[in-house]
């Protein structure tokens, strides 16, 4: 019971105690508030210094469906049946890519380089995109003491400069991965892809991510498919081939026969060019058959693997804007000011009764 009443007076003591020092606290911060004032109204003006020296951002927003069929079982009933034929429709297997592999693409050096380099269409003047980043950047102005940079040109694909450029596009694509670029999924249970571009310059904003999701889309199609493509071309030529041998053994047959019009019946071996010319004609007809036969399979694999890539919104003139408002600035950059000297003094306080 003892034990009890002296926690209990403890636990008294400890919440006066910190009674006292919150309002010790209170009538020191009080004390200052001149001080506090002032660091706000610093706060203030820094925020409106920062609204007006901040530029406006303009962002581009593509977003598009992506539908893999890869996984699909429409045709998983034929797998075994394409299989002896040597044909593989896929009814199994899952897709190279899903939706997060082609989020990777987007943000992947080789298309970024590959956009970049890619050329403008709109503008006063033609170009690259990589020479209108240049442009907006003020970057050759920052080169004005490397000669070797103020030259430098991406439209000449040339041995000349090469590392240069190749070091300068590297610098250019991690800037563009970490502060223009942001690719993603609307929501976790979606297909629905959003690829955003935010930049200072409005026609780079658009035509960047234009591009973009020009490339990847492209260069993942042209991927799923590769093997089914390459399957389907060789089964296409080795058609033709045979149908031209097929049309050859019939005219050879014809002709052979419209060169003996009236046989011997007692000369037997004057038919054997006739039929052979028959069983050649006859041999070559079932193999293209068959090869009609796979050469449909094949184009129902490629067309059952190519992905549906349908894009849903693509930016449009005039881009949104994303820059912040002079009031906006100095309400918040006073209320930052306000904070901090707020625990500035707080934590002297503590630092001076230690």
């Amino acid at each position: 019971m003892t034990g009890q009443t002296q926690q209990n007076s403890t636990d008294r003591i400890s919440l006066k105690d910190l009674k006292v020092k919150f309002i010790a606290l209170k009538k020191y911060l009080f004390s200052k508030w001149v001080s506090i004032i002032a660091i706000s109204i610093v706060g203030l003006f820094i925020g409106v210094a920062y609204a007006i020296v901040k530029k406006t951002t303009y962002k581009a927003i593509t977003t598009f469906v992506l539908e893999n069929n890869g996984n699909g079982n429409a045709l998983s009933q034929y797998a075994g049946i394409a299989s002896m034929m040597g044909i593989d429709i896929g009814g199994g297997k899952s897709g190279l890519f899903q939706v997060d592999n082609i989020i990777e693409l987007y943000q992947s050096d080789f298309m970024i380089r590959k956009t970049l380099l890619s050329p403008t269409t709109g503008g006063d003047k033609n170009g690259l995109l990589v020479d209108r980043f240049i442009s907006f950047n003020n970057l050759k102005d920052k080169w004005k003491n490397k000669p070797d940079l103020q030259n430098i040109s991406f439209t000449v694909d040339t041995t000349r400069n090469k590392r240069t450029r190749d070091s300068l596009l590297s610098d250019f694509t991690e800037d563009i991965r970490k502060h223009y670029l942001t690719v993603g999924k609307l929501n976790d249970n979606s297909n629905i892809i959003k690829v955003e571009v935010n930049a200072v310059d409005e026609l780079f904003a658009k035509e960047f991510a234009d591009k973009i999701v020009s490339n990847v889309n492209r260069f993942y199609i042209q991927t799923k498919v590769k093997a089914s493509a390459e399957n389907l071309k060789i089964l296409q030529h080795q058609t033709d081939s045979v149908r031209n041998v097929l049309n050859g053994a019939i005219y050879q047959a014809a002709a052979i026969t419209d060169a003996t019009p009236n046989l011997n019946p007692t000369r037997q071996i004057l038919r054997a060019p006739v039929q052979r010319s028959q069983v050649n004609a006859e041999a070559n007809k079932q193999m293209y058959s068959e090869l009609v036969k796979n050469l449909e399979l094949a184009k129902i694999t490629t067309r059952k693997e190519t992905p549906l890539i349908q894009v849903v919104d693509s930016p449009i003139y005039p881009l949104p804007k994303k820059d912040i408002k002079i009031p906006v600035g100095g309400i918040v950059g006073f209320i930052i000011a306000f904070v901090v000297a707020i625990l500035f003094f707080s934590l002297k306080k503590s630092l001076d009764e230690l």
